[in-house]
């Protein structure tokens, strides 16, 4: 069976595992899924990223779905994550699919199924959809329906719900410079759409299938030219979105990187101390342990999950979840949708630094005052599957006293190998998405986080 979801839906390389034959069983097995949806009669929407093939990939998953008698609107152009799965909850479907493989090298395509609330479908979605996988005939002959497919401007919807969830009218107010690196994908266009020009300095914001050479994922080894870009044009911020600009990154007003788990962090403890606001916390097993203070300080009951936003999201459509985070830049406050998304995230921390007039890297500094200073880092190794697994053999042991001459305090395998030690922790487990190993690392200390990775990459 060429089709195998994982962490966040069907991923595989284009020509190679990613072709029609093998979308086409990934479209009828999900599409059997929605005809035994209770919303089924409301239909299924579809929206695309900027990846190579992406607008043919979801046409023929609208004809496949009409095929069977689905109704189905298809974006009229590529869309972001989120407006999907928007989209999906608000008119009440069945589900959404997008076709895009997030932050992945260009040479990759993918699926990703959206439930009816707004939000990545569950574990359990998922396993039900790969259940019918093998009594799916590949020599089923698609016949599309026309009539059963409308195309839909979900951009704009997105773009008016966004202008009525911010408060844009002050951030105009205070002029400030905004620098968008949409990163070639699915985020270009929308802020600014909802700024003056002149406040906006768009990067990457053209339609570029191979991404320009790079991973379109918003962390540092993916952002130096834009930094570079960033202090050229004399900004006060950036956001910097993934491909399907459902993840975030933003630099400061000297360029300087803020990762999700700062910006996870700030907007928690806004939404508590600023907006006195309640609710549960939802975070992954690789998110900074700053969460757990502050959830700890308010007396918010806090949800420590595996990695991947589909545990997050299936806990903000069935609790009282007031924000869920992971480590990868995915940031969702339920309040406007149980999704991770990138541009809205960013379009908040603005109106963050406008209430309170202050820049970001004063934000963070509040953060570090508040909570204590903390660093984070991650190393992707493209190791062989055999090394991989004896990597992985060895850290699921749980036997090593020491991590970099510090003792280790406390083992976790919620999802990977996570070792405690003073003042951090560790954490090794294998990409979901991509045939690599990821080691994280947070510290009170660069110089800690710098020595623990070293420490850890000889290991491997």
């Amino acid at each position: 069976m060429q089709v195998k979801f994982g962490t966040d839906g069907w991923r595989a390389i284009i020509a190679k595992e990613y072709t029609y034959d093998n979308l086409k069983l990934a479209a009828l097995a999900s599409a059997k899924y929605f005809q035994n949806h209770p919303l089924k009669a409301k239909g299924v929407c579809v929206g695309y990223d900027t990846r190579f093939m992406s607008k043919e990939f979801a046409r023929y998953t609208a004809e496949v779905f009409s095929s069977v008698g689905l109704r189905v609107f298809l974006a009229d152009g590529f869309v972001s994550t989120p407006a999907v799965s928007l989209f999906t909850k608000s008119k009440e479907l069945a589900g959404g699919i997008v076709i895009t493989a997030s932050h992945n090298p260009a040479i990759y395509n993918g699926f990703k199924v959206k439930a009816s609330y707004g939000g990545p479908a569950s574990p359990e979605v998922i396993a039900e959809i790969e259940s019918y996988l093998p009594s799916i005939d590949p020599s089923t002959e698609i016949r599309p329906d026309e009539k059963l497919i409308e195309p839909v401007d979900m951009k704009g919807f997105y773009i008016d719900y966004l202008a009525s969830k911010v408060d844009l009218r002050l951030i105009r107010q205070t002029r400030m410079k905004i620098a968008h690196n949409a990163m070639y994908g699915a985020g270009q266009d929308v802020v600014k759409r909802l700024f003056d020009e002149s406040m906006v300095n768009c990067y990457h914001c053209s339609v570029n299938p191979g991404f320009g050479g790079i991973n379109p994922e918003p962390i540092p080894p993916y952002i130096e030219e834009f930094v570079e870009f960033f202090r050229e044009v004399e900004t006060d911020v950036a956001i910097i979105n993934d491909g399907d600009a459902d993840r975030i990154g933003m630099l400061d007003e000297n360029g300087e990187f803020v990762d999700s788990h700062k910006l996870f962090a700030i907007i928690l403890k806004n939404l508590v101390e600023e907006k006195q606001q309640r609710g549960e916390v939802a975070k992954t097993f690789a998110l900074t342990d700053v969460i757990d203070r502050i959830c700890q300080k308010h007396d918010l009951v806090m949800h420590e999950l595996p990695v991947g936003f589909k545990y997050v999201s299936t806990l903000m459509a069935t609790r009282d979840i007031l924000i869920g985070g992971e480590e990868s830049g995915g940031i969702g406050i339920t309040a406007f949708l149980p999704e991770r998304d990138g541009v809205y995230i960013g379009l908040f921390i603005l109106e963050m630094m406008a209430r309170k007039e202050k820049t970001l890297s004063q934000l963070v500094q509040e953060l570090y005052d508040e909570y204590g200073f903390f660093s984070y880092r991650r190393l992707d190794l493209r190791v062989s599957e055999q090394r991989k697994a004896a990597i992985i053999e060895k850290a699921s042991k749980g036997d090593l006293p020491s991590i970099a001459g510090l003792p280790v305090l406390k083992f976790n395998d919620l999802d990977g190998y996570k070792y405690h030690f003073e003042g951090g922790w560790l954490l090794i487990r294998p990409s979901g998405t991509e045939p690599i190993l990821r080691i994280y690392c947070e510290a009170d200390s660069t110089e800690k986080v710098d020595k623990v990775l070293s420490f850890a990459s000889k290991l491997a």
